[in-house]
């Protein structure tokens, strides 16, 4: 019995084949280079641009403006930096610094931009690190406690070092340029005595919070 089976040329195999590789070089020609190398895929190009307030920033967008500052002990060493940066409608510093004495450490800025050591405040008196530096820094004609220069106090871990990032909107970035960032030598009770206590904070409180010696000074660029 004659077999029914029709035998295809030998082209009808060949023709798929040859679409399937034509297809496969149409596709790597689309603006790409074709690799060589086994299992891997060639780079892709793109002209699309990066989410908008993502180009140039590390997860977000750069800060509007702000001021650098270089803390110095009394012999001239650097202790630490600080950044003052303009956030929306407040001020964001972040301080960085190494070889203090662990714990809490008052942190102002003060009205004059002089780092000078063993030197005597605008007012006059006796010498000392810093002095020239005058008093915490107050806007306008205000005269209130804590002063406007007054910031959330920095604590020094055990190994000396610390940061901290805090807000305040007290000053504006143009208001602390110029001015002088101080880190003491004790914490600052901020002026706040209560009243049990005494009938008011004395002198050396309301102009110090009791935080003792100047031991960092930097003048915010």
């Amino acid at each position: 019995m004659a077999s029914s089976t029709t035998r295809r040329p030998s082209w009808w195999t060949v023709a798929p084949v040859l679409a399937v590789a034509a297809l496969g070089l149409a596709a790597c020609s689309n603006s790409q280079e074709s690799s060589d190398v086994k299992g891997t895929t060639p780079p892709v190009f793109t002209s699309s641009q990066a989410p908008a307030g993502t180009q140039g920033t590390e997860g977000g967008n750069a800060p509007e403006d702000s001021s650098s500052v270089t803390l110095k002990d009394p012999s001239g060493g650097t202790v630490g930096t600080a950044t003052i940066a303009k956030v929306g409608n407040h001020l964001q510093i972040t301080v960085e610094a190494h070889g203090l004495k662990p714990g809490f450490h008052g942190l102002h800025v003060h009205q004059v931009g002089k780092c000078e050591p063993n030197s005597t405040a605008p007012a006059g008196g006796a010498p000392g690190d810093f002095l020239s530096a005058g008093g915490h820094l107050q806007v306008g004609e205000q005269n209130t406690h804590p002063a406007s220069g007054d910031l959330t106090s920095l604590e020094v871990l055990k190994d000396g070092t610390a940061k901290l990032v805090t807000t305040t909107d007290a000053f504006t970035l143009d208001e602390v340029k110029g001015k002088a960032l101080i880190i003491h030598a004790g914490a600052d009770n901020f002026g706040n005595i209560p009243t049990r206590y005494a009938p008011a904070p004395d002198a050396d409180t309301l102009a110090t919070g009791d935080a003792g010696a100047r031991v960092a000074c930097g003048v915010v660029a």
